[in-house]
């Protein structure tokens, strides 16, 4: 099988509630998944790091840098005052005015990046941010930085940035993954500078509802695959955890019916896709 007909899919947000990470092991196991990105600031990830680790090998693990709409494991305040991070859009817009305070930053991150540690034994496999936070502004120096002096230049990091060409005739969510892609060029454009290993397509962003059914999205963000294909998604089990840490809840567990469905298997080969891990 050549790289143009493998893909990966990875997991955001394991570690966030015990319902998403069950379901996030369930289909590593299953080999559907071959990556997923811990949220170390969460309660529940210590416990949960425990039951991932058994499945080492069979996916890669990485640190979900998690700057917003949760609860930083130090104090911040600049950017979390109250002690709750802030609002994704507010980040954005923070982030694009230079108003976020590199120091405190960096702090955080290096504290999710000791939690990681702690809990595995080792260094994560990859670097990506929950919303996208890695690759805004000042944000993005630091993440640079951990990459080069604390992992030494080993691992890989997620790109956000797809053709605005391949968006348009996908028809998925557009202006939303345009904004997001826009907002990641300036870091893909610093990873390709860098060298630092990174997926070349980026797919899986919609309006996380279930308007459209989650095996239509499924079979448009597979579709020619390039080579280093990356689609991100959000599988996992309802409980009580996820429904007080997160908005996303019902959307979740539809994705983890498909993504451990026969059907999934099915739209993979009729199309020769293999699932594997991007490096």
């Amino acid at each position: 099988m050549t790289n143009e007909h493998t893909l990966t899919l990875c997991a955001d947000d394991y570690g966030l509630a015990p319902g998403v990470s069950q379901a996030i092991r369930d289909l590593i196991l299953n080999r559907r998944l071959h990556a997923t990105g811990c949220m170390t600031g969460s309660l529940y990830w210590p416990q949960q790091a425990q039951l991932l680790k058994p499945l080492e090998g069979l996916a890669h693990f990485g640190l979900h840098i998690t700057l917003t709409q949760q609860t930083p494991l130090g104090p911040m305040p600049h950017l979390a005052p109250n002690g709750k991070l802030p609002h994704p859009d507010a980040l954005v817009m923070r982030a694009w005015m230079g108003r976020v305070d590199r120091a405190e930053i960096a702090a955080e991150i290096n504290r999710q990046l000791d939690a990681f540690e702690a809990a595995m034994g080792r260094q994560p496999d990859f670097l990506d941010g929950h919303h996208h936070v890695h690759h805004l502004p000042i944000i993005r120096d630091v993440v640079l930085d951990v990459w080069l002096n604390r992992l030494g230049r080993r691992g890989w990091i997620r790109s956000c940035w797809e053709s605005p060409a391949l968006l348009m005739r996908r028809g998925v969510d557009s202006l939303r993954a345009s904004i997001i892609s826009a907002l990641g060029w300036r870091w893909h454009q610093m990873m390709k500078h860098q060298r630092i290993p990174h997926n070349q397509s980026f797919r899986g962003v919609y309006d996380l509802t279930d308007k459209v059914p989650f095996a239509d999205l499924f079979s448009i963000f597979t579709d020619q695959p390039q080579p280093r294909t990356l689609v991100m998604v959000h599988p996992g089990l309802v409980d009580t955890a996820l429904i007080v840490a997160d908005s996303l809840t019902d959307q979740r567990e539809n994705e983890f019916a498909f993504l451990a469905s026969d059907q999934c298997g099915q739209i993979l080969d009729q199309r020769g896709i293999s699932l594997t891990k991007l490096f």
